[in-house]
């Protein structure tokens, strides 16, 4: 009976060494059979120092209970009088309960771990067919492979090898357990291993030299007659035989099994033979192999059987691995594997998926696999199976960064280890996190954590994974930032195939036109071409990552070259990192603003101004054109002024829009879709507005002076109006004058005309910049209508001819320049036409109804598909604003809130005042958003405005980018943009049709 004192003190000590349950580990240590280890401090800091120190102590007791009663003192005096031995042992019973039981199983095995105590001892293939060599059936393997597989976790867990030469060991061990199943497999069947020739060759993490613990081992099996013998019956031999050396290996027994034998990755996957000739291997490899089957080969590495063929195999199919990277579309087809991996991985475990989830271990080795089989066909220092030698040898050839490298490089072994400790506690394929307090203390603990593991594991583990999300995204999908440059001095420079190698395999189309343009950037002494090589690298990774790589850098040349000898230029890229950044997703995601900066390549200044980005108001832009018209000596200067800053702008929010939608290291991508849509009409609108200021007064100033005979406004209506324009809309606008006191009215209405006609033509001069077209086809009587009106005349008009679209069309009609009080009276004389007492009625209704259906039927392009035409099509703009404004022209005279030109304010508000349900009000606005964005994006791609998503993959890849989808997902872009508006054209048709 232990005195309470004792219990006490024991039980503070049991706290201090890492024990959970004090409780139980006294009673553990107040057993019988623990008696010559009792009160031993040794033992217990040596308990204290494992993963687990209770689980440590209750397998240390069922070992010691297993030895027979004359063995016990061996055991207990081997453990307090050898420290590699007592670390050893203790250590695998505290990290793994499989290895605990295989000891309680096999009492003597123990020994084992007293063999290998030499601390620079790890034993390779060879050794360990010493410890297989007894094994005679399927148990006996087992049990042997088990107690070799102790002394690997032995040393793995003593940190007498690093996880990368554990995974070795392990995949030594793989390999000499092949060879014993192989010959347990002949010997049963003597008469099948005379007929033939078998290799056995390893694949993934065993042909790699870096298998798990527990894990399918993947193989292929080539077949040969031997001599004498018929092929066919020399191939259904070595099936026979690959088949039971299949189920020695992966049946379970009572001793468990060893693991899985997987031979899927050969031809045909599971459908093709088992066994195949080397002839029938390289047939199918040089006509029907997918991209992934040669990814998959690059780890092939014979292991077992005839060594001779095994040779043969890999010396027949490594040039084609290595010529993997010249398949059409190689790079993407990699890409969209990896993709589908993510994709695959079920919702619940994407989070706690340490392999297969975003910053996972196959993040890594894709990375590096890709890179390998681009880079490997000129390389051949490249050629090696194992994740981290491959991954030191890119860093070696200037591929990879070094710091890259060094960082992949860790988080990598961190992320292996966790797995490895994963596994071995219960000795299971698996490659979730744990989600038990209880574990994931003892998995941080096993790595070394201890202060406070769980916390500590989480953080590194979170750490180690967001690098590896980083830079997979970086390599994978990216340029290398060193791609091009020149490599680390003493070091040669790549050769003009091998630069041009990697920049086809990374996603320029003309790698050939690249490196000439590299070559003009960067060749020379001077201090420019200096600042040029160290921007380049990065500059080319983020080129890239858009969908026309060769685009970015055509035209960062021809920003360069306009710009490189201006002192702020480079000095601005090379010291502001966003400026940078920001050029070189403007310059690669479209034609629209590059051309726009190329005019006048001094505004890329404003990719480094913190404010830079921001949009000027209205009020800004007018005084800042009013005052250069003011400047310019004749109308033409003026409204080329005026131009210029229309210009200028336009590039402002086309950059702010692409670098929000696309998003930089320091500014995220945008997450309000709608958000980006109202601001880039309200900056358009705007600057719009601004221009046609500056040229009204450019064009009055040319012939009166400082006052035209008659006061002038112009009205915005449409997307004018309605603040909504796009970068590629027309302003579509109402003139309307009224004779100041005294000047005849025929005069008055002669120079309002001469003034409509002047500005037009000074807003559509050739020049550089792109034209303002205005638009006056929404006037009264439309084309065959005056173009100006006075205010009287519009009032007689409205209130004798208007037909019901005129005054829908007034729903967004709203001053935009000239004289505001004429302006505002003319939206006073139209307030009751578009907002009619008691609202509209049934013939009216009907009509707008008639010409919305009318429309729909003439007005689509021929051969437009009107489930994608953003305007006119199904559940497209003009759907949701007629819905809207069917409304306003209904119940506009009793809700204040639906007074507005703006549609989404509009729709807001009939949610607002119940006249739309919540779902559908979403459904509108989504869709009209969605619309709105297309349009954008296709004037931003193209440089010339669409209503429908573009045909060439790289302009339909390129919008896809600027919405939000990731590489390779324009099919998803399409399929949402066809169910998101077949959802609002049913809401339409509901609201509208009252279908």
């Amino acid at each position: 009976m232990t005195a309470p004192g004792r219990r006490s003190s024991t039980f503070t000590r049991l706290l201090r060494h890492g024990f959970t349950d004090p409780s139980a580990a006294e009673r553990l240590l107040d057993l019988d059979d623990l008696a010559p280890l009792r009160g031993d401090s040794v033992l217990l800091d040596a308990l204290g120092a494992t993963a687990d120190p209770d689980l440590a102590l209750r397998g240390l007791v069922r070992l010691v209970e297993a030895q027979p009663p004359a063995e016990r003192p061996a055991l207990t005096t081997t453990l307090l009088s050898a420290k590699p031995f007592r670390d050893r042992l203790l250590g695998v019973l505290g990290a793994s309960e499989a290895l605990a039981d295989h000891l309680a199983r096999h009492p003597h095995d123990w020994q084992a771990l007293v063999t290998y105590e030499a601390a620079d001892l790890h034993p390779g293939v060879a050794e360990f067919e010493r410890g297989l060599a007894e094994a005679v059936d399927p148990v006996t393997l087992r049990v042997a492979y088990r107690r070799c597989l102790l002394a690997i976790a032995a040393r793995d867990v003593c940190g007498t090898t690093h996880v990368a030469q554990t995974a070795a060991e392990l995949a030594d061990l793989a390999t000499a357990t092949l060879r014993a199943a192989l010959r347990i497999a002949a010997a049963a069947a003597p008469e099948d291993a005379a007929q033939c020739r078998l290799a056995v060759i390893a694949m993934g993490k065993c042909g790699g030299h870096e298998l798990n613990y527990v894990s399918d081992v993947d193989v292929i099996f080539v077949g040969e007659a031997a001599d004498g013998t018929d092929e066919s019956k020399a191939l259904q031999a070595a099936t026979r035989l690959a088949s039971h050396l299949m189920r020695i290996c992966s049946e379970t027994t009572v001793e468990g099994s060893i693991w899985p034998v997987d031979a899927n990755l050969r031809p045909e996957g599971r459908n093709g033979p088992l066994v195949r000739t080397l002839s029938s291997h390289l047939a199918y490899y040089q006509r029907w192999a997918k991209t992934w089957e040669f990814q998959a080969l690059l780890k092939a590495r014979p292991v077992a059987g005839d060594a001779e063929l095994g040779a043969a195999y890999i010396e027949a199919v490594s040039p084609l691995v290595w010529q993997a990277a010249e398949r059409e579309n190689f790079v993407p087809d990699v890409q969209k594997m990896r993709r589908r991996v993510v994709d695959n991985i079920p919702a619940g475990h994407v989070d706690r998926e340490l392999k297969l989830g975003p910053g996972g271990l196959r993040d890594v080795e894709f990375a590096v696999q890709l890179l390998q089989l681009v880079h490997g066909r000129s390389d051949a220092t490249l050629h090696s199976g194992t994740t981290l030698d491959a991954l030191a040898a890119l860093a070696a050839g200037g591929y990879v960064g070094r710091a890259d490298a060094a960082q992949l490089d860790d988080a990598y072994r961190f992320l292996r280890a966790m797995e490895h400790r994963i596994q071995l506690y219960r000795l299971r394929r698996t490659h979730l996190v744990p989600e038990g307090e209880a574990d994931l203390r003892r998995l941080g603990r096993s790595l070394g954590l201890r202060t406070d593991p769980v916390t500590e594991l989480n953080r590194e583990w979170k750490r180690h994974a967001a690098v590896v999300r980083r830079l997979h995204e970086k390599l994978f999908y990216r340029p290398l930032l060193d791609a091009v440059a020149q490599l680390a001095p003493g070091e040669i420079r790549l050769s003009p195939k091998a630069a041009g190698q990697r920049l086809e395999a990374l996603g320029y189309a003309d790698p050939a036109a690249a490196l000439r343009h590299l070559e003009a950037l960067s060749s020379g002494v001077s201090r420019k071409a200096a600042i040029q090589r160290t921007l380049l690298p990065v500059l080319l990774g983020w080129f890239a990552d858009s969908a026309d790589p060769d685009a970015g850098l055509l035209g960062f040349r021809k920003v360069s070259d306009a710009l490189g000898r201006t002192p702020w230029y480079l000095r601005l890229l090379r010291d502001e990192g966003a400026a940078a950044e920001n050029l070189a997703r403007v310059l690669s995601a479209g034609r629209l603003a590059p051309d726009l900066l190329l005019r006048a390549p001094e505004a890329v200044a404003i990719l480094g101004d913190p404010e830079g980005l921001k949009p000027r108001g209205r009020d800004h832009l007018e005084q800042e054109v009013l005052a250069a018209v003011g400047r310019a000596d004749g109308p033409e200067q003026a409204v080329a002024a005026a131009r210029g800053v229309r210009r200028r702008e336009l590039f402002r929010t086309a950059a702010a829009d692409l670098i929000a939608s696309y998003g930089t290291e320091d500014n995220p991508r945008e997450a309000d879709p709608g958000a980006l849509v109202d601001r880039v009409g309200r900056a358009v609108t705007d600057l719009n507005a601004a221009t046609i200021s500056g040229a009204l007064r450019a064009a009055v100033r040319a012939e009166w002076g400082d006052e035209l005979p008659t006061r002038f406004a112009v009205i915005g209506v449409g997307r004018f109006g309605g603040h909504e324009l796009g970068y590629g809309s027309d302003a579509d606008v109402l003139f309307v004058h009224e004779p100041r006191e005294g000047v005849d009215e025929q005069e008055a209405a002669k120079a309002a005309n001469r003034v409509v006609t002047e500005m037009r033509r000074l807003l559509q001069l050739p020049t550089a910049d792109p034209p303002l077209l205005i638009d006056a086809d929404l006037r009264p009587e439309g084309k065959s209508g005056p173009m100006v009106r006075t205010l009287k005349s519009y009032q007689a008009y409205y209130r004798r001819w208007s037909l019901v679209w005129e005054a829908q069309a007034l729903l967004r009609a709203e001053p935009m320049a000239g004289d505001r009080e004429l302006g505002q009276r003319f939206i006073e004389l139209v307030d009751p036409l578009r907002y009619p007492m008691e609202g509209l009625g049934e013939e009216a209704i009907r009509e707008i109804r008639r010409l919305k259906a009318r429309m729909e039927t003439e007005r689509l392009p021929r051969g437009a598909d009107p489930t994608l035409h953003a305007k006119l099509g199904r559940g497209g703009l003009s759907d949701v604003e007629w819905t809207v404004q069917l409304l306003q022209m209904r119940h506009g005279w009793a809700e204040p809130g639906l007074r507005t030109t703006r549609t989404r304010e509009a729709l807001a508000a009939a949610h607002a005042a119940g006249l739309i349900g919540t779902d559908e009000a979403q459904t509108l606005d989504e869709a009209w958003v969605l619309a709105t964005r297309v349009r954008n994006a296709v004037m931003l791609v193209r440089g010339r405005a669409g209503d429908t998503f573009p045909s060439e993959p790289r302009e339909l890849a390129a919008v896809g980018r600027y919405l939000g989808y990731a590489p390779g997902h324009v099919g998803e872009m399409v399929d949402d943009y066809r169910r998101i508006t077949r959802r609002a054209r049913a809401v339409m048709e509901e609201l509208f049709y009252g279908a």
